[in-house]
């Protein structure tokens, strides 16, 4: 057998401490729950879109949901790259680390928010005529657009906040902070819409104001970490040796690097499902209004099984930053075990309630009935899909983001290949399998590269890749 079959054999077999599987399910839960009311909030703004008089709101919504999707997950880097290098600061026992990473994401998270506000009106323009989409759904999505985007900063520097949360796995504090955030968009989107008729605006700005809460919320966590830092700028200003390492050169290369292949990496995911709505909206507003839709299942299952991902991002960093090789093996084979089980149970759901959750979601019947027929491939997707999602959350913990942009390259260009091959004869079922496709890429890419980086971790490559 060559080196690469037995560290695979070796990853794959050896027996697992019950421990770990309590260890893995005490960090997953909260983050799974946390995650799931993101999706809520997406169904609850649907449903809201969904029953107003036109099919246009919706997809209106949909279309200023993806434009965001770019803005704000583009810049993902800012959560998953902080989970990173603060969970290896904290195997590591570095809690000057942990200030430091924490402060310069901060400050990149309300940097990026500002050129976000100020070029919100050629951007919004941009994507909204790139999509596509009839004229009403169009004005729809501006309008929900306009009313969001005033909370950037916020919205980012939440990302910063929660990626600190999960890397010191303080994840009873993410649930909450998470729930706070989506209660409060829930109860602004309701108050909004029907008590003060902002319509499809009122959308965007409960978002708005949710973004702005959960940002003073997590502030408030994270005043203690951050107080004896802000009181010397303020008594005496920054001392020569903390301002050194707040602008460390090796440092502040490594998190931009980082930082940079996330975000390429999350650009070509963005990019995948942008495709994904532009091929959609050519086929009508009742199809685009059905793939986005569906895309709440698949939305909602991607956040269900990100709380293994991000379990895996918390545990695989600190066995990095402990240089602990068998603490990563354990951590890679129980988060993937809970992720298979987790993916056959959003299938199981989606196979049997399916059409049940489409009527809850919209009462407009030619929506309905056009969902329904492409029902089935949301059913495949979450065994399809969990290796990829799963996988993401291990090679972030490693930061080894460079191999993550790779794979993430590489299946971008398969599924445009497969769009490319399926739509013209098969239609929306053809662009349906393409998606698909690139989420099997997308683990099979990944999982390809997973016994070298078993083989790396250890003293060696804890320098090597620092």
């Amino acid at each position: 057998m060559n080196e690469r079959a037995d560290d695979a054999a070796t990853l794959a077999s050896a027996a697992v401490p019950t421990r770990w599987h309590r260890r893995v399910l005490t960090l997953a839960f909260p983050i799974v729950v946390a995650n799931l009311t993101q999706p809520i909030l997406g169904a609850v703004d649907t449903a809201v879109a969904g029953h107003l008089d036109s099919a246009s709101y919706l997809g209106g919504v949909a279309l200023g949901g993806l434009f965001f999707n770019f803005v704000f997950w583009g810049f993902g880097f800012l959560r998953m790259g902080t989970t990173g290098l603060v969970a290896q600061s904290f195997g590591a026992d570095d809690e000057a680390g942990l200030r430091m990473n924490i402060v310069r994401a901060l400050l990149l998270a309300l940097a990026i928010g500002a050129v976000v506000l100020a070029l919100q009106a050629p951007l919004i323009e941009f994507a909204v005529r790139t999509i596509g989409g009839s004229d009403d759904v169009q004005r729809h999505a501006r309008a929900y657009c306009h009313a969001r985007i005033w909370a950037a900063p916020l919205a980012l520097a939440n990302y910063v906040i929660l990626g600190w949360l999960l890397g010191t796995q303080r994840v009873r504090v993410a649930l909450a902070t998470q729930v706070f955030i989506n209660t409060a968009n829930i109860v602004a989107v309701l108050l909004y819409v029907y008590a003060f008729h902002w319509g499809i605006a009122g959308i965007g700005a409960a978002t708005a104001t949710a973004d702005a809460l959960g940002f003073t919320f997590g502030a408030a966590l994270l005043w203690p970490l951050l107080w004896p830092l802000l009181s010397q700028v303020r008594t005496r200003g920054l001392p020569a040796l903390e301002r050194a390492a707040l602008f460390d050169r090796a440092a502040l290369k490594r998190m931009v690097t980082i930082n940079r292949d996330i975000f390429v990496r999350t650009m070509c995911l963005l990019g995948a499902f942008g495709w994904f709505a532009h091929l959609g909206a050519r086929q009508g507003d009742a199809t685009l209004a059905a793939n986005a839709l569906l895309l709440n299942f698949q939305t909602f299952m991607a956040y269900g099984l990100d709380g293994f991902a991000h379990a895996a991002e918390a545990l695989v960093g600190a066995a990095i930053g402990a240089r602990n090789r068998d603490a990563f093996r354990q951590a890679v084979k129980v988060t993937l075990l809970w992720s298979a089980l987790g993916a056959l149970g959003f299938a199981a759901v989606y196979w049997t309630a399916g059409a049940w959750i489409i009527e809850r979601l919209t009462d407009q019947a030619i929506v309905r009935a056009t969902a329904d027929a492409f029902l089935p491939w949301t059913a495949l997707s979450p065994v399809v899909s969990v290796w990829g999602f799963l996988l993401d959350g291990v090679f972030i913990g490693a930061t080894r983001t460079r191999e993550l942009m790779t794979s993430m390259v590489v299946s971008l260009g398969v599924f445009f290949a497969a769009s490319w091959a399926l739509i013209g004869t098969h239609g929306n079922h053809g662009l349906w399998a393409a998606l698909l496709i690139f989420m099997a890429a997308r683990g099979l890419t990944l999982g390809r590269l997973l016994p070298r980086l078993a083989r790396d971790v250890g003293p060696r490559a804890a320098q090597r890749h620092a």
